[in-house]
């Protein structure tokens, strides 16, 4: 059996931030991921432009994710501007754009992981790929599909959650958790699509459609900002925001307001004179859009006032999220009544879980990259620290 230092399981954006740490306090760190190159999650998701944190302010910044209090002592040890600065040392500009996300001035997660890769190697990182985990017995010692059997001083499990499951992200730890008797919530899509049944005449008009400037509402929380219209139901910003609520209903629904700069005053004065020919003034007037006529127009208004109310809230029931393969990221994982302040198992001393393994959820926009290097950052110092007394 091999003996090892520190082990990190997963070679994504949080596994590799903790081996970083971890390598940092001098310490021997070891990767094993299961596929055959690293960063994979973390190339898909640059694709479209690799969104590394936000601007938001620190206050309001921690209240994007669930989980509690923990956020305020996570983000604030590794911050939105501590990350940018990581990204500025290898070399790499950044900039802010008008929506608050920031990206690397590259803009593709390539040029971002070729150059973290090595910075790892020249800290004499270890990366073993093709190591596809399988089980975890007493006394640290780890098991892989390969054979392979080691024993680390510490562990750092980094397996991502389900979402992209073709990039090695694919849950496959969650019965193996729950063999050990580690509690978990089960994994369920996040900042994904919902599904709906729209009438045919939706689709003809509005299909791939955008919704833009507007408010929308599940339960107790309103986002502003967009939706498109999917053959299978709805996408966009402001629907993957409100996942967290929409999975908690038990019927679960959204409210727009196609118009939320205007009053219902206002909008029912700009109809003054229309007669019987309101809703076509109102497209008009109001300068709905196609995906908002469309919708609109699935009911019938006896007068204005009806129109304005539909409008100002216009309800569409949703039937289910689309499946977890799809979505952006999962909530769900280890509950984090298992872990201790620094996100070591209790029942497992010097086993460490960070980024997606965990129970919490957040919206797009940065919030998720910046947790797994918040929760990387933490789970690496102390597995170092950890090494160290085991090594003295």
């Amino acid at each position: 059996m091999e003996e090892l230092d520190i082990v990190v399981i997963g070679g994504g954006p949080a596994g590799l931030r903790a081996a970083e740490i971890a390598a940092s306090y001098g310490r021997k760190v070891t990767i094993f991921d299961g596929k055959p190159s690293l960063g994979r999650k973390f190339l898909v998701a640059g694709k479209g432009g690799l969104n590394i944190t936000h601007g938001e302010v620190f206050e309001s910044f921690v209240t994007r994710y669930t989980g509690g209090e923990i956020w305020s002592s996570l983000i604030g040890e590794f911050d939105n501007e501590a990350l940018r600065e990581w990204c500025h040392g290898l070399g790499l500009e950044t900039f802010q754009a008008s929506s608050g996300r920031v990206y690397p001035k590259a803009l593709k997660g390539a040029p971002v992981l070729r150059a973290w890769l090595a910075r790892l190697r020249d800290m004499n990182v270890d990366i073993r790929p093709n190591h596809h985990w399988e089980s975890l017995l007493p006394d640290r010692v780890l098991q892989f599909s390969n054979s392979a059997e080691i024993r680390a001083n510490a562990i750092i499990f980094a397996l991502g959650g389900a979402s992209w499951p073709k990039t090695g992200s694919d849950g496959s730890w969650l019965p193996v958790f729950f063999k050990l008797g580690i509690a978990c919530e089960p994994l369920v899509a996040s900042n994904c699509g919902w599904e709906c049944e729209w009438p045919s005449d939706v689709l003809d008009q509005a299909e791939g459609q955008p919704i833009k400037n507007i408010c929308v509402r599940a339960g107790e929380k309103h986002v502003l900002g967009e939706l498109l219209i999917t053959s299978y139901g709805l996408e966009g910003g402001s629907i993957y925001a409100l996942g967290s609520e929409l999975r908690g209903m038990a019927t679960p629904c959204i409210e727009i307001d196609f118009k939320p700069t205007f009053t219902a005053q206002q909008l029912l004065d700009k109809l003054t004179g229309a007669g019987g020919h309101f809703f076509q003034k109102a497209i008009s007037a109001w300068k709905l859009s196609k995906a908002a006529t469309a919708l609109l127009a699935t009911r019938v208004y006896q007068n204005p006032e009806e129109l304005v109310l539909a409008t100002k809230s216009f309800a569409i029931h949703l039937v289910r999220p689309r499946p977890i393969a799809e979505a952006i990221s999962s909530a769900g994982g280890v509950c984090w009544s298992e872990l201790d302040e620094n996100l070591m198992l209790k029942n497992h001393h010097g086993v460490f879980v960070c980024g997606e393994m965990i129970a919490w959820d957040a919206p797009t926009g940065g919030y998720l990259l910046q947790a797994a290097f918040a929760t990387g950052t933490r789970v690496g110092e102390a597995a170092a620290q950890i090494s160290l007394i085991r090594k003295h």
